[in-house]
């Protein structure tokens, strides 16, 4: 999906909002697809994968298992939404903002769970796509409310449950949680290093031949990397909100984790900065370029029009109507019987003279050096 595609489909989903509608209401996008149940339920010696479509056996799950978490893919039916949300006791402004497509990244704080709201990213050919997640922590239970059905970035997660890894099987639910966030954003970091690419790849065009593609491929790298700007710095205060503040779900050890999460986010928000300064570096490159091969240009250009500037002077004066007969300072040069030679070899040594000029003073000589390129690239962790 492109850019421009993602902004239109946000601007669909905030019309459907009716002015004046109560708190909490679900106004259902009608292009969502319909919910798609699928719980993971674990405990140190044991753990069940299922997709399901009876709440009841959820509930009986999170009773026979320390951690629970239930994905839903898909918020294209109000009535299985409000179910789940009657179930677990979500809130409803939270639920609110689940359906609601444009939120930026945020936690908040309910009587007994905390709300988070961030966003996925996956990189296509040339752009990259985003996806809203919506994330419940309650006790001994994360639920997690995705766009659409389809590929995301959790499965490492899903991996280790699977395997049975301690650290995450013999944790609570405010661990998961962790472990979902920190898979989301780590996958920002070979998105960045594949922008990291694709500048090196125009900066190369650029030094090679300068052309309007690599300004249009400029300016949609920047609008790209400006989008996930907007995507990461709100999910810093999440971080720093979680790691920092003491909330009721999460224990002392996990905001250890926690706080390392706000450091990679940290790294990937200098990486877009540096992103955004090397765009801007390879637009001036791009105009130091497209400068230095004009230069060229006129320096040819003035070199053909000095030597030609003499010439001129002479011919004209040559072309001149002259008459011997009235005075001998008429040009007699016109009735010398080797005149004519006598002219070609004054402006073939002229035009000899000018060119053993310039070429001395470098005037001629080709600088093939391209303007400085920018400096080493910076790392893409």
């Amino acid at each position: 999906m492109s850019k421009r595609s993602h902004r239109a489909r946000l601007r669909k989903a905030r019309r459907a909002r009716t002015t004046g509608q109560a708190p909490g209401s679900l106004l259902i996008n009608p292009e969502s697809p319909p919910p798609a149940l699928h719980v993971f339920a674990y405990r140190p010696d044991h753990w069940v994968e299922e997709a399901v479509t009876d709440l009841d056996r959820v509930t009986t799950l999170t009773r026979e298992y320390r951690v629970v978490w239930l994905n839903v893919d898909g918020l294209g039916d109000a009535q299985v939404l409000s179910q789940i949300a009657e179930r677990f006791h979500l809130h409803p402004l939270a639920m609110e903002d689940v359906v609601n497509l444009h939120q930026r990244a945020k936690v908040e704080e309910y009587a007994h769970q905390q709300f988070i709201v961030t966003h996925m990213v996956s990189q296509t050919e040339d752009q990259f796509e985003t996806e809203q997640l919506g994330m419940f922590l309650g006790d001994g239970f994360v639920i997690t409310f995705q766009e659409h059905p389809g590929g995301d970035c959790l499965d490492p997660v899903r991996d280790r449950i699977r395997k049975g890894q301690p650290a995450l099987r013999g944790a609570g639910a405010d661990f998961l949680a962790y472990s979902l966030l920190d898979a989301i954003t780590d996958h920002y970091f070979p998105l960045l290093e594949r922008y990291g690419e694709r500048m090196e790849d125009v900066e190369d065009r650029i030094l090679a031949r300068a052309t309007r593609q690599e300004v249009s491929d400029l300016h949609s790298l920047k609008r790209e990397l400006l989008g996930l700007r907007r995507l990461v710095w709100p999910l810093r205060d999440v971080f720093h909100t979680l790691a920092r503040e003491h909330l009721a779900q999460i224990t002392d050890e996990t905001r250890i984790y926690l706080r390392d999460c706000y450091d990679h986010t940290v790294r990937i928000i200098d990486l877009i900065e540096t992103h955004r300064e090397v765009g801007s570096d390879l637009m001036d490159l791009y105009l130091s370029s497209v400068s230095f091969r004009l230069n060229e240009v006129m320096k040819v250009l003035t070199v053909i029009s000095a030597l030609f500037i003499p010439l001129t002077f002479v011919c004209s004066i040559y072309g001149m109507n002259f008459d011997t007969k009235v005075s001998e300072w008429n040009m007699p040069e016109l009735e010398w019987k080797y005149g004519y030679l006598g002219f070609w070899a004054v402006i073939i040594a002229m035009t000899v003279g000018q060119l053993v000029y310039f070429w001395k003073r470098g005037w001629l000589t080709r600088d093939d050096a391209a303007p400085p390129e920018l400096g080493a690239s910076q790392p893409t962790d």
